[in-house]
């Protein structure tokens, strides 16, 4: 049988990427000023929660819950135990997300199960979605996110009312025999996703390439990854070099547009110590989408010596998306910056010294640009869905071959696999032609 992967085996590759240098970094469409904590704060890790965050105080039951708007974000507290509450006034088109994300000190315990919890509610208690975020096998506490949905779907029997919605957020394993008795901080975000204009996709795409691409080589630049999401440096297609401590976090983000497809490899270099030693779950690499919704995540142990794994395969971004199962499909549901969360386990520390480990990301995006659904109001916040010029020339990236209009044939869905095959030749052969006679 012919398959996708068969006919990219054909046409010809990218050219070699030219990394740009390092530009100012600024949150997706805003151009937000950003404020990090400092690393000296004592128990608080240097999370950088956006200069604008409104501080609100969680209600203790739904009668006191405080009031969340779409396009805010604000930033709050969870105790150690029990359920905090907030509120959401929604329409009866906009699908709405929330995003939790939590704060641990850095001194705080943890455990593999630990982490945050959300759930969103209507206002007869039905649940709408609920997800949770853990620390997983490091149980090395660091900001982690979780998120919650109320969709406007025909498969959606309840939650697509106007009316009062509620957000709940507790921990995910508040009696655990490592649960840390210490409250953490918050940052939430509300995001409204407006109707598409021609109804948009009702099914996820029949098929993709699942072909994983070599990883893209050539010299690694330097770009030194933020601190929280407000202010996760811009990466386009290359290989891109950072530090990191045990302990810490870095966030980056990847512009991603419709059609495109994301493909990620980290690496961790050898240790200057020369020291011994073997952390199983070393470095922890997450990838959110747009509205900081879980996608997929990788793992590497480490011994001191260089490793590197590659994120699974994630399909093109597409609107369908949102109607396939699993998180890796249905997380790649619209345009936007996706976030990379690399965080190294504090236990590093304890057979390597608190020397920061070389970390590279080799970035690479496949696939032709296509136009989105086309959205029938602005969101909220306003090109949160969209990759601009702007975004490109921070993310400092370039257009790759497979970018060729001629290819665009290629792109589209639900082509039989013979034809397929016939149409890549075709265009192949034309391509040649036309560059020949240039």
């Amino acid at each position: 049988m012919v398959t996708w992967g068969a006919v990219a085996a054909l046409l010809p590759g990218p050219p070699a990427h030219a990394a740009a240098t390092a530009a100012p970094v600024a949150s997706p469409g805003t151009g937000r000023a950003t404020k990090a904590l400092p690393a000296e704060s004592g128990t608080t890790p240097p999370y950088a929660f956006a200069d604008e965050d409104q501080q609100v105080e969680a209600g203790v039951s739904t009668a006191d819950a405080a009031l969340l708007e779409a396009g805010r974000s604000y930033r709050s507290t969870l105790p150690p135990n029990g359920t905090v509450h907030y509120r959401l006034e929604l329409d009866a088109t906009s699908t709405t997300y929330v995003s939790a994300t939590a704060v641990p000190s850095t001194d705080s315990t943890a455990s593999a199960l630990d982490g945050v919890k959300v759930t969103l509610k209507d206002g007869e208690g039905r649940s709408c979605d609920t997800n949770t975020a853990t620390f997983g096998a490091g149980r090395s506490p660091h900001p982690v996110a979780a998120w919650a949905e109320r969709e406007i779907s025909p498969r959606r029997s309840v939650c697509k009312d106007a009316g009062t919605y509620y957000v709940t957020v507790e921990r995910a394993d508040p009696d655990g025999n490592e649960a840390s008795p210490d409250p953490w901080e918050l940052e939430l975000a509300v995001v409204s996703e407006p109707e598409p204009k021609n109804d948009g996709a009702t099914s996820p795409p029949e098929a993709w390439n699942s072909a994983t691409p070599a990883p893209v080589e050539g010299k690694a630049v330097r770009r030194t990854g933020g601190a929280g999401f407000a202010q996760a440096t811009a990466l386009g297609e290359g290989v891109w070099r950072d530090d990191i401590r045990p302990g810490r976090t870095l966030f980056y983000r990847v512009p991603v547009d419709w059609g495109r497809q994301l493909h990620v490899t980290a690496e961790l270099g050898r240790t200057k110590s020369g020291a011994k030693g073997y952390v199983a779950a070393a470095l922890d690499l997450d990838l959110y989408n747009p509205v900081r919704g879980y996608v997929t995540d990788l793992g590497i142990g480490y011994n001191g010596s260089q490793k590197s794994e590659r994120l699974a395969p994630l399909p093109p971004v597409a609107y369908g998306n949102r109607h396939a199962p699993g998180s890796r499909v249905d997380g790649m549901r619209f345009a936007g910056s996706y976030y990379l969360v690399a965080h190294l386990a504090a236990d590093v520390a304890d057979d390597f010294g608190d020397e920061p480990v070389p970390l590279t990301l080799r970035v690479r995006l496949s696939g032709t640009p296509q136009d989105g659904p086309g959205y029938q109001a602005a969101s909220m916040p306003p090109g949160i869905f969209a990759v601009t010029d702007e975004d490109r020339e921070a993310a400092g990236g370039t257009v790759t071959g497979d970018d060729d209009p001629a290819m665009t044939a290629l792109a589209v869905g639900g082509i039989g696999t013979g034809s397929a095959l016939l149409i890549g030749l075709g265009v192949w052969t034309v391509v040649a032609r036309r560059r020949g006679a240039a």
